[in-house]
């Protein structure tokens, strides 16, 4: 098995370590600042650096298909250039592709369906490609830095040049057409996937109904993060399928996350990946989440957000 990282200025996608770690270690890391993000992939034990600059997922899919061959299952994270890269991947190597698994392994790949309502389990007779959800399967840092190499890759004189002026678009490869980058915009807190956002402020049953997460919402704004729900908010209908948080909703990894009236049930806990700071607002001191959080506040979260809101301005809330 064998992961393949899209990255960008050496940042590690969401998901890069996991689809590293179901890959028992072992990756090819391709785009801008690969060094960098090969030494910060905890979970490898050997890895690859193609540094090839801007993103063009159709030239890089030709140009790996040489060094992909030999693997029999070819692991991508399911973060945004994942998903781009990888049916392409999958296109160059002839081979089916699986997306949104939470668990691949040699012969056995289970996917989430249906809004992760549903698990179903393939048992591909041949080499395939898949996608690894982030925050479904958690990772084991190895505590050492891995063994790098760096890989040729063919793409061509006009592909380095557009990835040493930072522009992608140029068909680096044959055949083959990138779409054009006119301009990258900062991404909205309120509409990022939440899979990637890095700091989330989450609510739960105990905010009471719709004006409790339009408050919510407002209060994120304010802020300048993202907002999300426990699964029982959307099954009410408070909120939209999207925005619920766990096993069976959205899987994320931020670095920070509240969680406002939220108990702590296994499948949101399961879902919010290993944060770096944890924050759980509950009048219930001895609540699942409150027991994992780095700060736990025993208060009323209604209260506590009525009076965030109030010192931010937030109007009509």
């Amino acid at each position: 098995m064998l992961a393949v990282v899209p990255v960008r200025d050496g940042t590690v996608p969401p998901g890069g370590d996991e689809a590293t770690a179901e890959a028992g270690g072992h990756a090819v890391v391709i785009g801008s600042g690969t060094a960098a993000a090969a030494d910060a992939l905890t979970t490898a034990t050997e890895v690859w650096t193609a540094e090839v600059g801007a993103f063009a997922p159709g030239a890089w899919a030709v140009a790996l298909t040489p060094h992909l061959t030999s693997a029999a299952v070819i692991v991508l994270p399911a973060s945004a250039d994942g998903r781009d890269l990888a049916p392409r991947v999958a296109h160059a190597l002839r081979r089916p592709l699986f997306a949104a698994a939470i668990s691949v392994a040699p012969g056995c790949v289970v996917v989430a369906r249906r809004g992760g309502l549903v698990a179903e389990e393939y048992a591909p007779a041949g080499p395939f490609v898949a996608t690894l959800e982030p925050g479904a399967r958690g990772t084991v840092p190895t505590g050492r830095a891995p063994r790098t190499s760096a890989l040729s890759l063919a793409l061509g004189a006009a592909a380095g040049a557009a990835g040493a002026a930072g522009v992608a678009g140029v068909a680096g490869v044959a055949g083959v057409a990138d779409a054009s980058v006119l301009e990258v915009l900062a991404p909205d807190p309120a509409t990022v996937d939440l899979s990637e956002a890095p700091r989330i402020l989450a609510g739960g049953a105990g905010l009471g109904g719709p004006d409790g997460f339009a408050q919510l919402a407002s209060v994120a704004a304010a802020l300048g993060v993202s907002w999300g729900a426990s699964r029982v908010a959307a099954d009410m209908g408070w909120v939209a399928a999207d925005r619920f948080i766990g096993t069976t909703g959205v899987s994320v990894d931020p670095e920070l996350y509240i969680g406002l009236a939220i108990s702590g049930a296994v499948q949101h806990v399961s879902g919010i990946g290993d944060p770096e700071h944890l924050v759980a607002v509950n009048t219930d001191p001895s609540a699942p989440l409150m027991a994992m959080a780095d700060l736990a506040i025993v208060t009323d979260a209604v209260a506590l957000l009525s009076e965030l809101a109030a010192r931010l301005g937030v109007t009509g809330a």
